[in-house]
């Protein structure tokens, strides 16, 4: 009758490093994914020494109500129109000051660009995506507004321009030249995008 002996061992002295080296391979190959937010500047800590006061005219109120509905400047209209609402309001011209605008200066909307600011209020029951596609109509009418201008200045658009100059990859020699063209065109078209304290209501 055979005797059977001991099972061989596996030399586990290794395994360690294995590990180890399977951990760096998964941190250094793994890209984490970041949730894109909303690109606001928040108003500073002090206030201002002097009161501003700003003419109910240049203040394009956009409300939002727990069922979604859309009310800007007090008409009731549709999400997929407010773009151009906005726009229509931020392009005005009202006191003739802007050599580039091509509103159709109503002498009771907006003075101009500069001064025009959108007031957007949303009811604490807002759906989120609702809230979200508001954000970006109110946001993209700014952007068609500087594509346009950044087209007849510099024959490329905006969103172009600053997606590029943002871009960490981007040569530092042409940072420095889309830096002045991006400040240039916001600074025609400023966003100036306030959030009312939401209603309960």
């Amino acid at each position: 009758m055979s005797r059977r002996g001991k099972a061989p061992e596996v030399d586990s002295g290794s395994m360690a490093d294995i590990a180890f080296l399977l951990l760096i391979f998964f941190l250094v190959t793994t890209t984490i994914e970041t949730d894109a937010g909303l690109d606001r500047m928040l108003p500073p800590i002090e206030p201002p020494e002097t009161d501003v006061i700003i003419k109910q005219k240049n203040i394009f109120q956009v409300n939002i109500n727990k069922n979604g509905q859309l009310l800007a400047d007090d008409d009731l209209i549709d999400i997929k129109d407010l773009r151009e609402k906005a726009m229509a309001f931020l392009d005005n011209n009202g006191d003739g000051s802007c050599s580039f605008c091509k509103g159709k200066r109503n002498s009771d909307s907006s003075d101009n660009p500069t001064k025009a600011i959108i007031s957007l209020k949303n009811d604490r029951e807002t759906k989120y995506g609702t809230y979200i596609t508001v954000q970006n109509e109110l946001v993209g009418a700014y952007n068609d507004l500087r594509d346009r201008e950044a087209q007849r200045l510099f024959g490329r658009a905006f969103t172009d321009m600053e997606a590029e100059y943002l871009n960490p990859e981007t040569d530092a020699d042409m940072k420095d030249e889309l830096k002045e063209k991006v400040k240039r065109i916001q600074g025609l078209f400023p966003q100036k995008l306030s959030e009312a304290e939401t209603s309960s209501n």
